[in-house]
């Protein structure tokens, strides 16, 4: 990898990222080279690789300063995998008419080559009179085990924790300054196994059908309304993923059925909760059975205060626009970070990621390191 030239220039951060081929779990060198930018600009960079010994997760933490007020900046270098079908090499970050293509530059490389670039344009031109650190992590498109989760605990326990996150997540559908995420709903899924006895359809005397004692089950869960949402989250909402029974006989009531449900929840409820409430009715429509749920993160907001207001006031300097305040979408690692800090989300435009042809507009990546370098000064650093 060639060494570059200008740690201010996002473009180029943005390039040499893409064409690390870091498809999640692996890196291929993406950490090493932010590592080498934050060391030449003298922040003190810790590997942090956690998870199994063969095959650890890598994570890199780099902190400049010792005071506060202590701006954390954090993402993501892995990226999913590429598919077919592209019409431009996913890791060669070519640019044509404008605009930057490659696996991750939306999601979410070109939002740290910014947030880098900025950084070393800040140091340049100003005294630091604060903390500014890098959490990033290597497995937020994989499980999720062992990347931020673990690293802010860490950071928990060093004392070192930041007075605010900014997590470059591509927030935007459209144009860049739409949207700053402060908030993101909770996620949960349930397995649900319904065991019965395997009988005769003929002689359903004889047995006992589970498929009818899920559709009770089922039922009454979707015909629950948990909410009618809360101040700045929508409504919750429980939705089937998969029914299958497995029988391939028209003359046989199996033995067992199964169905998966996902429910995204707002700040009205909590995991453990809706856990309890799903079990409680299979248990009363079917004694035998089994549950399996996996809470993959509880809602989180962050209050709108002096920190999302001088983001807001450097997205309107930079591009004019006034961006709105949303808890929509999926889940992000600020689910983790917002257990320890605050945290906003903004980033770049998503509308490509995850797509063939991934790409961004160049300019949108100097908009967006001029956005986190205004936000750093209205900060206070």
């Amino acid at each position: 990898m060639k060494p570059v030239s200008s740690p201010t220039d996002p473009v180029v951060i943005a390039q040499e990222l893409v064409r690390c081929q870091s498809v999640t779990p692996a890196d291929d060198g993406a950490q090493a080279f932010l590592a080498s930018l934050l060391e030449e600009m003298g922040f003190k960079v810790t590997h942090l690789p956690f998870g199994p010994k063969d095959a650890p997760t890598p994570n890199l933490y780099a902190r400049i300063g010792t005071q506060g007020p202590h701006l954390c900046f954090a993402g993501h270098t892995d990226v999913v995998p590429t598919g077919d079908g592209w019409a431009h090499d996913p890791f060669k970050a070519s640019i044509q008419d404008g605009r930057l293509f490659g696996r991750g530059i939306a999601d979410m490389k070109g939002g740290i080559a910014s947030a880098v670039a900025a950084v070393a344009r800040f140091l340049h031109s100003h005294s630091l009179h604060g903390s500014i650190s890098f959490l990033i992590t290597g497995d937020e498109e994989g499980p999720a085990h062992y990347g931020t989760k673990p690293v802010i605990e860490w950071l928990s326990e060093r004392n070192d924790l930041p007075d605010f996150c900014v997590l470059g997540e591509p927030t935007n559908p459209t144009v860049l300054g739409e949207t700053i995420k402060i908030g993101r709903r909770g996620s949960m899924n349930a397995d649900i196994t319904i065991y019965g006895v395997q009988g005769h359809v003929a002689y359903p005397h004889l047995a006992d059908n589970p498929i009818h004692r899920l559709l009770n089950v089922l039922n009454e869960l979707t015909a629950r309304k948990l909410d009618k949402g809360s101040e700045w989250f929508a409504p919750s909402s429980l939705q089937l993923t998969n029914l299958d029974v497995g029988n391939t006989a028209t003359n046989v009531i199996p033995d067992a059925a199964h169905a998966r449900l996902n429910i995204r929840f707002n700040d009205c409820h909590e995991g453990k909760d809706l856990a309890q409430w799903i079990e409680g009715v299979v248990a009363r429509h079917a004694p035998k059975n089994e549950v399996k749920i996996a809470i993959s993160g509880e809602a989180f907001l962050t209050q709108p205060g002096v920190e999302v207001d001088a983001l807001k006031e450097a997205i309107r300097d930079v591009t004019g626009l006034t961006a709105r305040l949303d808890t929509g979408g999926g889940t992000s690692d600020a689910r983790f970070i917002s257990q320890y800090c605050p945290v906003a989300e903004f980033g770049l435009v998503g509308a490509t990621m995850h797509k063939r042809d991934e790409n961004v507009d160049i300019s949108t990546l100097e908009d967006l390191t001029q956005i986190y370098f205004k936000f750093m000064e209205r900060f206070g650093l």
